[in-house]
């Protein structure tokens, strides 16, 4: 299957109400589960992942608990299994059994759960009983793994009969993440303390209360992208907010350099275009990776170079994303090299005419990073469904903007 899109010649003016944030979403499931369903949830994501978590969650006693290709619920559902299971297996597709777990399993297997893994050591599928004794309030992680990872061992933090401590051992990547859990779990009544390189929960209730989830901001980031390539776009994103517990707001400060300008209004943020190109453009991706994708498009239809660090957790995301990046982006002129360990070099080239497909490699940020090229030339890209993960209404969404595709 494959989408067609046509060249979108026109001024980009509208609203568009975003879909709202998988990644809130998700963690407010997990914390009302761990809750007992005291929260009442508004606005959660029609995100795939997010409806394969509320399926989970809601039948508990199933024996195999599969997640398909949705990483965060791995590791949430993997982690409240570990305070509430019962001999549960969890499993996925056969990327899934690919994608590390082993440093969430030995943080649990600390605490007290026991956990088998049934097919590879360190990956997925796994046998868990819960914690029956803790052992130990002290776990020591590094701070450069996965976010996820952390944020499912505070969220079950308060749960645990002596609270728990997460001395973290490295720089912290993705700490806005970390953060948005915390900030989430404050507002459900729990405490935490994060000083220096320790986070420190005790045991506590989770208390009950409503909460509207707010929009996507990795959502909006597809939508920065086209205001950036379209010369005259004046566009509302509904249901963002400028105090947003969300690491991918800082999409707004880094389109400021690719030509897009943002104001905050009641009913979300106002992207109009500014005219701004920054010929070189140095970014440190380690707090808001998903956003790599998108913003390495953009640059190289617009002719910025872009100079990256932080990009090294793309490697074991929904497929490699550097590969994945630096295969297609040949086809639209660009390149991605790796010129010392630790720095990516996105240089533009000139945009083709027609450009060869563009392969999704089953991951629904590498459709919608190049989707925006379309304000500037036509394009094909395969598997167009792969949006469902995170954004299943993105093409309709295009489609009311008077965008055409087949």
């Amino acid at each position: 299957m494959r989408i067609q899109l046509k060249t979108f010649d026109k001024p980009l003016h509208g609203h568009v109400q975003l879909t709202s944030s998988k990644s809130e979403s998700n963690r407010a499931l997990l914390i009302n589960a761990l809750s007992g369903g005291k929260l009442q949830l508004n606005n959660l994501s029609a995100a795939r992942d997010t409806q394969t978590m509320m399926r989970l969650l809601s039948n508990k006693d199933a024996n195999v608990w599969d997640v398909l290709d949705a990483g965060t619920t791995m590791r949430f559902c993997t982690a409240y299994l570990g305070t509430m299971g019962s001999g549960q297996t969890i499993t996925g597709t056969d990327r899934m059994k690919q994608r590390p777990i082993g440093l969430l399993v030995d943080a649990l297997r600390d605490l007290g759960a026991e956990i088998e893994y049934l097919e590879n050591e360190g990956y997925p599928p796994l046998k868990i009983n819960k914690i029956t004794e803790q052992k130990t309030i002290v776990l020591n992680i590094p701070g450069n793994i996965s976010s996820q990872f952390i944020s499912a061992l505070l969220m079950i933090g308060p749960s645990l009969p002596n609270g728990l401590q997460i001395n973290l051992t490295t720089e912290v990547f993705s700490r806005p993440y970390i953060e948005m859990t915390l900030g989430l779990m404050k507002k459900f009544g729990v405490d935490s303390v994060w000083m220096d390189d320790t986070i420190t929960i005790q045991p506590q209730p989770y208390q009950g209360g409503a909460y509207m989830v707010e929009s996507d901001w990795s959502g909006a980031s597809y939508w920065y992208s086209m205001a950036a390539l379209n010369p005259d776009a004046d566009i509302t994103l509904g249901g963002l907010k400028s105090d947003s517990l969300q690491g991918d707001q800082e999409i707004a400060t880094i389109m400021e350099k690719l030509g897009v300008s943002t104001v905050y209004e009641d009913n979300g943020a106002h992207l109009k275009s500014n005219g701004r190109l920054d010929e070189v453009i140095e970014i440190n991706f380690k707090t808001c990776p998903d956003l790599a994708q998108t913003v390495m498009v953009t640059a190289a239809a617009k002719g910025a170079t872009l100079k990256m660090t932080g990009l090294e957790s793309l490697r074991i995301k929904e497929t490699d994303r550097i590969a994945a990046m630096a295969a297609e982006l040949k086809k639209i002129g660009g390149s991605l090299t790796e010129p010392e360990t630790g720095l990516w070099v996105m240089s533009p080239g000139t945009l083709p005419a027609s450009t060869e497909p563009i392969e999704t490699y089953d991951d629904h940020r590498m459709a919608m990073a190049f989707a925006p090229l379309n304000q500037v030339m036509p394009l094909t890209i395969l598997d167009p469904e792969v949006v469902n993960k995170s954004y299943p209404a993105f093409w309709d969404d295009m489609k009311s903007m008077g965008m055409e595709m087949e």
